[in-house]
């Protein structure tokens, strides 16, 4: 079957696959565009298999005359919903007195920052400097209570 203008084909690859749509215009050797059930769009002749039915209809037709074509035959043609414009929300500019204030915030809570690492680090220093005087008051305690024992001379075992 040869690919003409109004030759209805099913798309055999891409997110449309499997979808039917009408051959509007042949743009080159490879290249065509359809619209149906598929998104309006060019598409590859190795992408779309050819099916027996031709619907008249003029090249370059809008999608609307495509979908009235389709539903004539029985098939619903894809329609998509505007999109709906809506105004930006606009900036509401801070006032002085709101500037000066978040600036404030910040400043307090910079202040409050340090003083509780530099406690933090005081306390944790003093809690080292203790555990460590701990360790060495038991590490001496342990060498005064074992007793030493007598060392044997290596020139006894000789003899």
């Amino acid at each position: 079957m040869t690919i003409e203008i109004g030759r209805l084909c099913v798309k055999i690859a891409g997110r449309d696959a499997g979808k039917k749509g009408i051959v509007i215009d042949i743009l080159d050797k490879n290249y065509v565009l359809i619209d149906g059930e598929v998104r309006r769009k060019r598409c590859n002749v190795a992408h779309i298999e050819p099916l027996d039915k031709i619907i008249k209809i003029q090249k370059d037709a809008s999608h609307g005359d495509v979908a009235r074509a389709l539903k004539e035959i029985g098939i619903e043609a894809r329609q998509t919903k505007p999109k709906q414009v809506s105004e930006k929300p606009k900036k509401k500019r801070k006032t002085h007195e709101e500037i000066s204030g978040q600036k404030k915030e910040k400043k307090k809570l910079k202040d409050t920052k340090p003083k509780k690492e530099k406690a933090s680090k005081e306390s944790s220093l003093e809690e080292k400097a203790g555990a460590s005087a701990k360790k060495e008051e038991k590490s001496t305690e342990e060498k005064e209570e074992k007793p030493k024992a007598p060392k044997k001379k290596t020139a006894e075992k000789k003899k």
